[in-house]
Parts: C-alpha cells; structure tokens; sequence
C-alpha cells in the first residue's frame, strides 16, 4: 500500500524535483518505507512506499519498463497477479522483481488501457507513456483507493490524498457550497465531488486518458441484477463458501506479518475463521472496546478469537478520544463525520503493532443486506402497497405533521415512516439515510447558502443511481445505490484513511470483484429472507462459527456519541462549535448551533449526530481553510 502523486507541466508555473519532494512528503503516513520521483519536460511523479510484496529496492517506484518508455507510480494489492503473470511469462516476459507493479506495467505495454479490467484488486495509478505523451490513471472497482485530481486553468495534478495537492503553488480552495450540503446530509463528500471547487475524485470503476490538451473519462466495469439466478439456495451457499475461502486465501500472501480486524460480528468473524483454516499459524486478531456496555462487542469478538485460537490483542477506547481526535481527523482532507472513524483509526494503531497487512470483513453488509434500515424499507414498502397512491400522497403528510409536536421517540418514528410513505421508494430511501432532514438545514443554513445553491437538493445522489440500477426488485436498487455512494464514499474512505494513517494495509475478501458479481445474481429472498437480514452469507458461515454470533442483535462499529458530547469530548467540542467557530459561521446561524448545543447537554434532545457532523467540518475547516475565507 503507498502514496502516489504527480503533475503535468502544462500550464503550471515552473516546477521541480522539490514540488514532488513536498507532495510525497504530505502523504508520507501512506509509504513510509521508501521514496523516490521521476521528472521530465513534461510530467512529474511520486511514489511513496509501503513494502508489502518484494521487499527489496527493485519494488521502488515509479518504475519503468525495459524500454524506459513506461512509467508507473502504483497504489494497492492486484491479487490476481499471479495468474496474470503466469500469462506473460508464456509470451517470453522475463521479470525482474516480485511485484505486482511490474505485472501492471507489462500489460498496458500488452493491452494498452484494456489492461485495467484484468486487475481483480484495490488501486489506483497513473502510467505515463512516453511514446505518446499520454497518461493514464486508473481506479478500482468499489473505489478502495483514493485518487484526487486537480483540473484548473488548463493545469493538471493527481494525488491520493488532496493534502499534497495543496502543496502546490497557487491552488484555489474555493469549496463547493452542493458538496457541504451533500456533506451534512450524508456525512461525506459523494464522488465525483471534493470539498473544493476545482479538486475532484476520479470514479469508482474508471480510467482517465490525457493527451495533449483533451481529457477523457471511461467506465470499465458495472455491477449487473438484472438476470438473479435460478440455482437452489443449498447451491449458492456452497458457491458462496468456495469463493469466500478462494478470496479469502488470495488476500494472505504478503512478505510481512500479517492479521485480522475482528470485531465480534459476522462478517470479520467469518473472515477471520476462513483465515484460521487457512493459516499454520495463530492468526492475529485486533478488537476494540469500550466501557459503555451498549457499543462493546470485546466480549464476542473474544469468543471467535477462543475458538481459533488466535493471538488476539485488545484496546480499551476512554479518555485516549480527547488527546487524539483532532490528530485522527487531520487525515481527512474533507469533511468526514462516520463517527466510527474514531475505533477504526484506534483498530489500525493497535493492529500496527503487530502486523503491516490486516484483513477485514468489510462489504457485509452493503452486498447481502446487513443494515437494519432494510428491514424499515422492506416495511415500507409493504405499507405502499397496502396503501393507494392517493392517500399516502394528500393524507399521511398531514398526518406527520401531528406526530411531530413530540419528541417522544414512538411519535418521531411514526413521523418519519410517514413522511417516507407519502413519497416515491427512492425518496423515501434517500430520508432513511440523511443524518441532517431538510426542515433542520432550512431552519440552520444561511440565507446566502439556500441562494447560492439554487434548486440543488442531495437527494439527486441517490435518486441517480436507484434509477441506475437494473434490478428487478427495491432491495436489488438499494443494495446498488449504497454500493455506489455510501460504501465508496463512506465506508472505504474511512477504512484508507484510518489504516493508511498508521502505515496499514487493509484487504477485504468480501468486496472481491468475484464476490460482488456473484452476489448480485443472489436473488434478494436469499439476502433478505422473512426478517433474516443477511441470510446468504450468514448460512455460508454456519460451518465456521456458533449461532451466538451469528444470530445476535447487530451492534455496528458504533460509538457512544450521545455520551461522549456530555463528557469525554465536551470541551474539545465546545471550543470547536461554540468558542471558536471559524467555519460553523459562514454555513449556518450560530444561534441555532448554540440552541442544538444547549439541548443536547441538557439531555432535552439528542444531536450528537448533527452536532458531530458540525464539529468534524469545523475542525477540518480550521485546518484546511486559509484565515481570509
């Protein structure tokens, strides 16, 4: 796992070697193995390096094919490489490391940029051929790795992080007033969007050729539920077993010390069971817990590293939260408010220490149906059809504005099933998951912002890809648009950060292109089956763990929020929102901040969500915004 970045001179002020030096050095958490930079008359690129395969100085990059004419700067794991190796070496390749990188390399001189869809793995990067002057820049399928570029004035610049573009002279950071709205309502910047108006994200599942002057985007890969198969459950169960195993085993060869995440629910227990089958030796699992009773899942975590064996390692999260957050929220580089990011950087410190390769069972729950809000739109859209059009439409709005006189939580959940009901799936969807609802960004935002917006709503994210979607059913649509916003946006984007912020990999057998594919064949009865969320998978791992974890109440890699805004992070919070506030001003009315804030202390109301979601955007902007904004 590494950092990459680079420019095209095109247009830009004059720049050397030491411009790479600073952008390799912003993202030097990311590969603090080894670095170096190459520069021409017309391009520059950057590698920073985190050894994990061929440990030796042959593995630095940027490398070059025999020729010299092909130049690589690579970020991630292609765990089909072997193969693909295998196939060159029958056409008269001779290799000179034990890298992936180099396989990468000599297929594009094979394929051209047909070679991105051979790539089963997590990357991104740029090859630049100089027997053409072009460029190409390449992302995986599910958007594992990040790839930022700069497109302003006729300049060009790519990165993993967004932090060593600003490294460069004369960068704008003008933000994007759709992509803060975006932000409040899903607690993340939705790609292809940045925080900034001219720094973007390269898509999931596409490539970028530049030459000469013209820029061209292309997808190369989709997921496909328009044809689910007809095959028996007992027939799938096996499949999925097979491949779980298969991609499970692809993800454990490294040159150095390897482990698990487990956090006590199905989907890192599974993996971290197929591993122990797998392994001749203990294998090394890292949990988190906490001292609130209600968001602890040591206790299971430590049943399955029991059973295993495992040499399994714990970490209590308390007071380390204060002395550490504003450290663990600088590796975002745009707002970001999963408030699981917190365990999860804490997960990746502890699994450090012990191991530079973590796999982990992320995907569960985005591919099969894990989340309990497909259970509320299953209900959902049992009522619609119960229900006519007409009277969900005209009658059950009113009806929600009774229920919302209380803050009786039975009253909210009825205002809210409501509300959903009186609109289309898809809406109805996109409610489920905003954190912010639009009557509190209307009663909080500035008049200057709802003008500046216009008629942009951030329901437009999700509405796109449900109507994307070619599944026959409304979980098969669901399932694909949280694929496509909030596993890339959301979920991966923390795993990368956090685990990259302590000089981790972390490899996911359940997003493997393999799995994915097959999974969206799965009809949704076998996803989500008479109230039974996850059903396939949690049938193929029945041979490995006990119904006790199997079949308990999901947690979630959640924290005490609620909690913690009254106490472990009480003041860091108030100086950031109440205090000092820098950012909070230009976007919303302080005295409905204060208001939010004084409810919540005073345990009137609970918007530790919200409140969250202010203080992650106020601590990123006091970093990552010049005072004269």
């Amino acid at each position: 796992m590494c950092g990459i970045a680079g420019f095209l001179h095109k247009n830009f002020v004059k720049l050397d070697k030491s411009h790479l030096v600073n952008m390799g050095n912003a993202i030097a958490h990311r590969g603090p193995d080894a670095h170096d930079e190459y520069i021409d008359d017309y391009v520059g690129l950057c590698h920073r390096r985190l050894s994990i395969l061929d440990l030796s100085e042959a593995g630095i990059q940027p490398m070059f094919s025999p020729d010299k004419q092909v130049i690589i700067v690579f970020n991630g794991e292609i765990y089909n490489f072997p193969e693909l190796k295998e196939e060159l070496i029958g056409d008269g390749i001779v290799f000179n490391t034990g890298t992936d990188t180099e396989v990468i390399i000599h297929l594009y001189i094979k394929y051209g940029n047909a070679c991105v869809a051979k790539l089963n793995g997590m990357f991104a990067f740029t090859i630049w051929d100089k027997r053409d002057n072009s460029m190409l820049i390449a992302r995986d399928r599910l958007g594992k790795k990040p790839l930022y570029y700069l497109e302003h004035d006729g300049r060009f610049a790519f990165a993993s992080e967004i932090k060593a573009l600003l490294t460069l002279p004369d960068v704008p950071r003008e933000i994007r007033y759709d992509a803060v709205r975006d932000f409040f309502t899903y607690q993340y910047v939705p790609d292809p969007k940045s925080i900034f108006k001219h720094i973007h994200k390269l898509p999931a599942a596409h490539y970028m050729i530049i030459t000469g002057g013209n820029v061209s985007l292309h997808k190369y890969w989709e997921l496909d539920f328009s044809s689910p198969s007809t095959q028996s459950e007992a027939y799938l169960k096996q499949e999925l077993q097979t491949l779980a195993n298969a991609c499970t085993k692809r993800r454990m060869l490294s040159d150095v010390p390897l482990g698990a995440f487990l956090s006590g629910g199905v989907d890192s227990s599974g993996v971290v069971a197929m591993m122990a089958k797998q392994s001749d030796a203990p294998v090394t699992t890292c949990t988190i817990a906490f001292d609130d009773k209600k968001y602890n899942e040591a206790e299971f975590a430590k049943t399955v590293a029991e059973q295993y064996e495992t040499a399994h390692h714990e970490f209590l999260v308390s007071q380390n939260v204060t002395d550490t957050l504003e450290h663990i929220v600088s590796f975002f580089d745009e707002p970001f408010a999963d408030p699981s990011l917190v365990p999860t950087f804490f997960v990746s410190e502890l699994a450090r220490q012990a191991v530079t390769v973590a796999i982990a069972g992320d995907g569960g729950d985005e591919v099969f149906a894990g989340y309990e809000k497909y259970t509320t739109d299953d209900i959902e859209n049992r009522l619609r059809e119960k229900f006519p059009l007409w009277m969900r439409k005209n009658i059950f709005p009113s009806m929600a504005k009774i229920f919302a006189i209380s803050e009786n939580s039975l009253f909210r959940k009825a205002k809210s099933l409501l509300t959903s009901l009186s609109v289309s799936p898809e809406i109805g969807f996109y409610m489920t998951n905003a954190q912010m609802q639009d009557s509190q960004w209307e009663s909080l935002a500035n008049e200057h912002i709802s003008d500046a917006l216009g008629h942009y709503h951030p329901s437009e994210i999700t509405t796109k890809f449900y109507d994307e979607a070619n599944g026959p059913d409304h979980l098969s649509k669901i399932l694909y648009t949280d694929i496509k916003t909030y596993l890339c946006g959301g979920i991966l984007v923390k795993v990368d950060r956090m685990s990259m912020a302590n000089s981790l990999e972390v490899r996911a057998p359940i997003l493997d292109k393999e799995i994915m594919e097959f999974a969206a064949k799965v009809p949704s009865k076998f996803k989500f089956n008479n109230g039974e969320k996850k059903y396939l998978l949690k049938e193929a791992f029945k041979d490995y763990l006990p119904d006790d974890i199997l079949y308990r109440k999901k947690m979630g890699f959640s924290v005490p929020l609620a909690k913690w805004f009254r106490e472990e992070i009480k003041l860091i919070a108030e100086k950031f929102l109440i205090k000092n506030a820098k950012g909070l001003p230009t976007i919303f009315n302080m005295a409905r901040v204060n208001d939010y804030w004084q409810q919540h202390q005073t345990n009137k109301a609970d918007h530790s969500a919200i409140l969250w979601s202010m203080l992650m955007f106020e601590m990123w902007w006091q970093r990552y915004m010049p005072d004269e904004q």
